[in-house]
């Protein structure tokens, strides 16, 4: 057997049913490897998102004085926890997903989505040329400011414009903003706006909602572990539950939960390879399976699904080493 890397420049051949940047079955295997890339990532992406999310909200329950609210969030966590995460997977796309109307008969939702079982189908916005350029630009600024500065010199070089960033940039994206497309049915399905598949609502929801068990226990277990001492300080400054929860508790919990939200990162981005078992195309679908069957490259098509996953994962713990480190506290 030879070993090399010369197919990446061959012509595949299939179609790639979800991508998100243009593919054809002209393109090559150089090219399908970098959509399902992208198709990993944005699974990844969404999945920490919505877990971190959901796992604060439960980990807050956890310890609310209401019984009804501290219940239910310990009843979510230990059945999540307790079965087996590619169950949850094909749970969510066999019997949520399939249950759901078929698109003449979709689920409006607010904002002019359409849900049904061919997925999600959400308005697309077109940026005109004219106002997309000072948006660009002032992303870039924003982005290399703590770079050049550093967070706590930034804050200090706008002083009391900071606030303001915020409204000129979502100013600059609704001026940017040229046309927008609304999902339209015609025939026996949508078109217009874009389409998020229901393998990719599946694979997400499995993975967020596994992750936030383990994201809830490890909220909890922080924010209980903040002395006592702190919220009777808050609350004798006059401040509220939620004021003492954002403002003092979090915070100080926060030092304490970034090193374990790290791990759950790394293992929900693992995780997406889940989604070959309802056919989502990622990497392992993809390349360890469809590219490896038509090359018959073994080696060279496991050793990039291989390295490629080590590179995120290395991106992901450096980054939230940094992270880690910018909100220590500074010992002397």
């Amino acid at each position: 057997m030879n070993f090399g890397f010369a197919f990446l420049s061959q012509r595949t051949g299939f179609d790639i049913p979800f991508h998100v940047v243009p593919w054809s079955t002209a393109d090559s295997y150089g090219r399908a490897l970098w959509v399902c890339l992208l198709n990993t990532l944005l699974a990844a992406a969404i999945g920490i998102v919505l877990g971190s999310l959901l796992g604060f909200l439960l980990g807050v329950m956890r310890l609310s004085a209401n019984w009804l609210a501290r219940s239910l969030s310990l009843a979510i966590i230990e059945i999540v926890r307790n079965t087996p995460q590619l169950l949850q997977i094909i749970f969510w796309y066999v019997v949520m997903i399939q249950a759901l109307p078929p698109p003449r008969n979709g689920l409006a939702l607010p904002g002019g989505m359409i849900l049904s079982v061919r997925g999600l189908n959400m308005p697309s916005i077109e940026m005109g040329t004219a106002g997309l350029w000072p948006f660009l630009l002032l992303v870039a600024a924003l982005c290399l400011a703590p770079v050049f500065r550093g967070l706590r010199r930034r804050h200090r070089a706008f002083g009391w414009a900071a606030p303001l960033l915020p409204a000129v940039a979502l100013m600059l994206v609704l001026l940017s903003i040229d046309h927008i497309d609304y999902p339209t049915l015609r025939g026996f399905n949508y078109v217009g706006g874009v389409v998020v598949p229901p393998e990719l609502i599946a694979l997400v929801g499995g993975l967020s909602l596994y992750m936030s068990a383990f994201v809830a226990e490890i909220v909890r277990a922080s924010l209980q572990g903040i002395a006592r001492g702190q919220r009777e300080a808050a609350s004798s400054l006059g401040l509220s539950g939620a004021q003492a929860l954002f403002l003092v508790i979090l915070p100080q919990a926060l030092r304490v939960m970034i090193p374990q939200l790290t791990n759950q990162y790394l293992n929900l981005t693992k995780s997406t390879s889940l989604g070959a078992a309802i056919a989502y195309p990622e990497l392992v679908q993809i390349y360890a399976g469809t590219v490896l069957n038509q090359t018959g490259r073994a080696l060279e098509t496991m050793f990039l699904v291989m390295i490629i996953f080590l590179g995120i994962n290395l991106v992901i713990s450096g980054f939230m080493a940094w992270y880690n480190a910018h909100v220590a506290i500074v010992e002397r």
